[in-house]
């Protein structure tokens, strides 16, 4: 059994159905009418195998495309599709191969303008707004204007009713489940240094919201 999921099963019962169940379907509409009318493309996914049927789609071949470190994105197989498919031209291999202490300004280029930018946000809510908080910060200025396009995967047990929950499911529920990755992983802590808010995207289409009806991610 994994770190983070003995955590899962020793959250408070409350929080678990608060922030880890999925939404019901009048307030998944909800949510995508409101993210629509703040400027960002919404797609929904019955569960992660469509999710990813989704997410391919919507990527030109031989696009260069970036991804943070994301359960979500994991647990849909997604990951996995760009690095090794061939389709794509994948950043993160290439930053892996680079030394983070004599190629720093070169991993730093890499990552901050992808033609692609997959990822996922720690809460959504129903007026329209995406949270993502992060340890070092780095897939947020791509989310943000860096990268052409921004792609999120989100599952429904992730939308609240405004940001002051948000914030709440970030640090309860989200931080605790990433703090016990982290350790697990890498043999750190994580933390909530930065957290970003996107309340609209004055670009056409350029952020895509894919709203999935099963639980990923934290």
């Amino acid at each position: 059994m994994s770190t983070e999921l003995e955590l899962v099963l020793e959250l408070d019962p409350s929080m678990r159905r608060e922030f880890g169940t999925l939404a019901a379907e009048a307030r998944v509409r909800r949510t995508a009418a409101a993210l629509a009318a703040n400027g960002f493309s919404v797609l929904r996914a019955a569960d992660a195998a469509e999710a990813k049927e989704v997410v391919l789609r919507l990527i030109p071949v031989g696009s260069q495309v970036h991804h943070g470190a994301s359960r979500s994105l994991e647990a849909s197989g997604i990951i996995d599709a760009i690095e090794n498919s061939g389709r794509f031209d994948p950043v993160r291999p290439r930053i892996g191969a680079l030394d983070r202490q004599t190629e720093a300004d070169q991993i730093r280029r890499l990552s901050a303008a992808p033609d692609v930018m997959l990822g996922s946000v720690h809460a959504v809510t129903e007026t329209g707004s995406l949270l993502a908080a992060s340890m070092g910060g780095s897939q947020l200025g791509p989310y943000v204007s860096g990268a052409g396009r921004v792609i999120l995967v989100v599952g429904t047990q992730k939308i609240v009713s405004d940001l002051q929950e948000g914030l709440r499911r970030i640090d309860e529920y989200a931080f605790p489940l990433e703090d016990a990755r982290a350790q697990a992983a890498y043999g750190i802590h994580s933390a909530v240094n930065k957290v970003l808010i996107v309340n609209r995207e004055i670009v056409p289409e350029r952020i895509t919201v894919v709203l999935v009806d099963e639980v990923l991610g934290f």
